[in-house]
């Protein structure tokens, strides 16, 4: 199916980049090498994106729970978010895309934060596709982060009591880190794993989910041409009957 033929394209497509080790043992590589062969199938899904006509990519690059992981891994991953933020964004720029990074960046290191900043903020006016990282970021962790602001508002403003109490789903969702953003229609996991493993956990309530075989380092435009075929067969009725 051709980019003109291709119907019921998705707002925003979600990713969970998850095979990259198992990809690297396949291969008798560390753990690592996976790491730095995913950063071609971002390039790929972003390239499709724009293609495509999806408006929001967003893309589960580290957890909260992945900083349980050995601390060289960590410190190999982090050095390749600066390196790749620093080498895609010339590109980026030129194609219209603008660049968001969402999650606890708190427990970022310095340099990283610095470069997020500067590529956000060269980015920002750019409309053709806005691409967010998740990166320090879980679902249960954000939904506490957004409560506890609520709370916060409420202890400096009393008077806003009744308002809050009688707020709705929408009212909740700005307290999130992805206010303003589109809950994603399209959740694609890779590696052949089916759990959402405490990713959007309130955006993605109605989300259309798909789990895929295929390896992070392996899925490229084909791979993700064939999701958005997949999703364009789906029927989204949010509890309605048709």
């Amino acid at each position: 199916m051709s980019t003109e033929t291709m119907t019921n394209i998705p707002v925003h497509v979600s990713l969970i980049m998850d095979g990259n080790g198992r990809w690297a043992k396949e291969r008798g590589k560390e753990r690592v090498y996976g790491h730095f062969e995913g950063v071609g199938s971002v390039r790929a899904c972003v390239e499709a994106s724009v293609e495509y006509g999806v408006k929001y990519l967003s893309l589960y690059a580290f957890s909260e729970e992945n900083w349980n992981r050995p601390q060289e891994e960590v410190d190999t991953l982090m050095g390749l978010m600066v390196k790749a933020m620093a080498d895609e964004m010339d590109s980026l720029d030129k194609n219209g895309v603008r660049f968001l990074v969402l999650g606890n960046r708190a427990r970022l290191a310095d340099e990283l934060n610095a470069t997020i900043d500067s590529c956000m903020e060269r980015t920002k006016d750019n409309k053709t596709l806005t691409l967010i990282i998740f990166l320090s970021y879980s679902g249960k962790w954000d939904i506490l982060q957004a409560a506890r602001k609520m709370a916060e508002e409420m202890a400096a403003s009393p008077e806003r009591r009744q308002e809050i109490e009688e707020m709705g789903v929408d009212g909740f969702d700005r307290y999130l880190v992805t206010a303003g953003v589109p809950d994603p229609d399209l959740i694609v996991r890779t590696s052949g794993e089916s759990r959402l493993s405490n990713y959007l956990l309130w955006q993605g309530a109605y989300s259309e989910l798909l789990f895929v075989d295929t390896l992070w380092p392996d899925f490229r435009k084909e791979e993700f041409r064939k999701a958005l075929e997949s999703y364009a067969k789906r029927d989204r009725r949010y509890g309605k009957v048709k």
